[in-house]
């Protein structure tokens, strides 16, 4: 691995989904009533992706995403488009607190791989856009796949054969996406929140699924996927606890999980959500031990439009800074702003106030 010298730091990042803009909700609702053909909703679609990337770039920001406006949800819309993965609608969505979701599921029907997939088309057009700034684009996680995947025991009896096969396929498309020009790709993953959580492991266990198992595999699938990537390619992951329509799902500070991920995950950099007591402290930072690697605090919430304290946001970097060296630090919203298509409850101009003061605290903090 390359040290975070050779790659660049966005101390104001994002973890990158965007409410959904008006006109983008329209054009779906036309294009599933058949009422708006898919070239016309793709055009609507690139109108709106150009508006919200020139105002990221207004607004300061270096590191500019597309804002997953052409995705209903921020995993299964990926996951459904590898070769051997399939959706569907089941009986139940996710239970959020007090929300649940869709009631879309995905399921391996077929040996796993990665072919032409429709977000490369996807980011080539952010690409464009986002010119001299960074085109920053989202996938899940490999393990999100495994688990949120229901997978046909038939296609793979042996489960070690089925996370070869993942792994495989993440690595090729990590080399797609680098092919068409990204430098920097972050993988979304709630698995990890789950494995933090007392309450969510015991219904794991309940399901028949070894938390502990679960750790090893998702870092050795992980590591696999990253292997061979470029050495001027950034990775970074959000570990996510939930985030529908302004709700969660688990709890728990980093500490089960901070020794194997901060020290054996081959990633620059992780999103850590920080913006309630839920997270916990800042105590688990102090497994980090390499100085390659950035921690993106996110300590200001995306759930609701109220801007923080920007004092309290600046002692709290400084409380971090204790663990982990403030030059390996950065700031960004907890979560995204839209993980489904519903988005959160807040509106878009209180979007951009937040991602303004996100740009204003990290200027003032590490100029």
């Amino acid at each position: 691995m390359t040290t975070a010298h050779a790659k660049r730091v966005y101390r104001a990042d994002h973890v990158g989904s965007l409410l959904r803009s008006e006109k983008i909700k329209e054009a779906r609702r036309l294009h599933e009533s058949g009422e708006l053909p898919a070239d016309s909703l793709r055009q609507v679609e690139d109108e709106e992706i150009a508006r919200i990337v020139q105002k990221q770039k207004d607004i300061g920001l270096e590191a500019v995403t597309d804002g997953e406006f052409r995705r209903a949800w921020w995993h299964f819309d990926f996951l459904e488009s590898l070769i051997g993965v399939e959706g569907y609608w089941a009986g139940g969505g996710i239970q959020f607190k007090e929300q649940r979701t869709k009631s879309r599921a995905i399921r391996v029907t077929g040996k796993l791989d990665f072919g032409n997939h429709p977000f490369l088309e996807d980011f080539k057009y952010l690409k464009e856009e986002a010119g001299d700034h960074t085109a920053k684009f989202t996938i899940p996680s490999p393990s999100m796949l495994h688990f949120r995947g229901e997978i046909d025991r038939h296609v793979y009896p042996e489960e070690n054969d089925f996370f070869r096969d993942l792994a495989a396929a993440y690595k090729k498309a990590i080399r797609a996406f680098y092919d068409a020009g990204c430098r920097y790709l972050q993988l979304d993953d709630t698995a990890w929140a789950y494995l933090c959580s007392d309450e969510q492991k015991e219904q794991l266990r309940e399901k028949g699924r070894d938390p502990d198992y679960l750790v090893r595999k998702y870092l050795e699938t992980i590591n696999e996927a990253v292997s061979d990537r470029p050495d001027d390619l950034r990775i970074t992951m959000h570990i996510c606890r939930g985030n529908f329509r302004s709700t969660w799902i688990s709890s728990g500070g980093y500490e089960p999980v901070a020794a194997e991920i901060f020290s054996r995950l081959n990633i620059d950099g992780f999103f850590l959500e920080y913006d309630t007591e839920r997270a916990g402290g800042f105590e688990p930072l102090r497994h980090v031990d390499r100085d390659d690697l950035t921690i993106i605090l996110g300590l200001v919430t995306s759930k609701h439009g109220e801007l923080e304290n920007k004092e309290e946001v600046k002692k709290r970097i400084d409380e971090a800074a204790g663990y982990v060296p403030l030059d390996q630090l950065a700031l960004s919203p907890q979560c995204g702003f839209a993980s489904t298509e519903e988005g959160n409850l807040l509106t878009e101009e209180e979007q951009w106030e937040k991602l303004g003061h996100v740009v204003k605290i990290a200027e003032e903090v590490w100029s």
